[in-house]
């Protein structure tokens, strides 16, 4: 049973033994730094009303940081900055025409210049789940602000471009009910699937949609557990529907192997475990994971293949990486054993307690999901 049905969420820092109150000023500190900073932070307002989140290694607004930004904001309860960005992202990233009318453009310039025409999906993903949350916290407003009704839109051209004449393809395999890595290719992206959304899209997308993501969830989940090596836990960054790392070299590069996008699959493993608790097999990978990286933090200093061969490719986001595999701990049950599974996760979770926000020009990624493990981890990254 998880907190969907309990309606309880762990505090892990708790369990680990840090207080209320150094905990409240630990998300503080770190929400203060991401937002408000002047040198560090990643959102940035834009004009009188609107805001946008900057990937700082590359100097554009990225689907995945606007959206990310957007659930960190209705879990902050801060409407203000949400809204910012919400408008932000559908005056610049919203298609309104063409193949991909329905969807974001995953990359814009700063001043909204559109970088790129294609979306990526995790971005969609995020902007749904968000906009529902915000319309269950705040409620529905007018127009763009009407939350509920924008996040059904959006996961109806998800599921339905290509249909009836509405041209595109949709970000899920129809037949095998995967989500793509992007709309009409033939593989995906492991830490796109995120049944713990899905569970909840199948009770407030448009009725019609509802079964599909219902279908989806047992299917992702499944997923993960044919994705994730069975010794190591490890997963490629791109797989192949049947689970393999999808090793094709494609013109940006060749991605089956435990990297960069690849670290957010243990993170949203935990999160699946903490609000809904249904385990096809998956539950037990992240755990996996911390066996296999050991006691020694040098070890998350490379990229892996999947069966935990190292490779002469440094990590780019350690700190990242560190907060993804922290924030699975939720995966694992709190036992007071110092030999039980729990003070395995235990370890991981007081590194990265121990672990500043990053600085510096690649602190984006890092520190959203630093930031992400610092609210699920002390029971705020919540179902509303």
């Amino acid at each position: 049973m998880g907190s969907f049905d309990n309606k309880t969420y762990r505090n892990v820092f708790k369990e680990i033994g840090k207080t209320q109150e150094e905990i409240d000023a630990k998300i503080k500190e770190a929400v203060d730094t991401f937002f408000y900073d002047e040198k560090e932070r990643i959102y940035h307002p834009a004009g009188d009303d609107m805001g946008y989140l900057v990937d700082t290694g590359n100097n554009d607004a990225r689907t995945e940081g606007m959206s990310y930004g957007m659930m960190m904001c209705v879990q902050l309860d801060m409407k203000e900055e949400f809204d910012r960005i919400w408008k932000w992202a559908k005056t610049f990233m919203y298609m309104e025409d063409g193949d991909n009318e329905g969807y974001f453009a995953w990359s814009c310039q700063l001043d909204g210049t559109k970088n790129a025409y294609g979306p990526a999906p995790d971005g969609e993903e995020f902007f749904a789940m968000a906009l529902f949350f915000a319309s269950h916290r705040w409620g529905d407003g007018e127009g763009i602000y009407n939350y509920s009704k924008q996040a059904q839109d959006i996961l109806r051209a998800c599921l339905h471009k290509g249909e009836n004449g509405r041209v595109g393809d949709p970000m899920w395999n129809r037949d095998n009910g995967q989500i793509l890595f992007v709309p009409g290719s033939p593989y995906t992206d492991p830490s796109y699937h995120l049944p713990h959304f899905y569970e909840l899209f199948a009770l407030w997308a448009y009725e019609e949609d509802r079964e599909f993501f219902k279908k989806a969830a047992t299917v992702s989940r499944k997923y993960l557990v044919s994705a994730c090596h069975p010794e190591t836990g490890l997963n490629p960054e791109y797989g192949n529907f049947d689970g393999t790392p999808m090793d094709e070299k494609l013109p940006w590069g060749q991605f089956g192997d435990f990297f960069s996008d690849a670290y957010r699959t243990a993170a949203n493993i935990g999160l699946d475990a903490e609000w809904f608790g249904v385990d096809e097999g998956q539950l037990g990978v992240p755990l996996k994971a911390m066996k296999f990286f050991g006691t020694d933090l040098e070890a998350v200093r490379c990229a892996y293949k999947v069966d935990g061969t190292p490779l002469e490719r440094p990590v780019l986001h350690p700190v990242g990486l560190v907060s993804t595999i922290a924030q699975s701990a939720l995966s694992v049950p709190y036992s007071e054993d110092p030999d039980s599974d729990f003070a395995v996760a235990a370890k991981w979770v007081n590194w990265f307690w121990n672990q500043p926000l990053r600085k510096g020009e690649r602190r984006y990624y890092d520190n959203c999901l630093y930031l992400f493990a610092l609210l699920a981890l002390s029971g705020n990254y919540r179902i509303w």
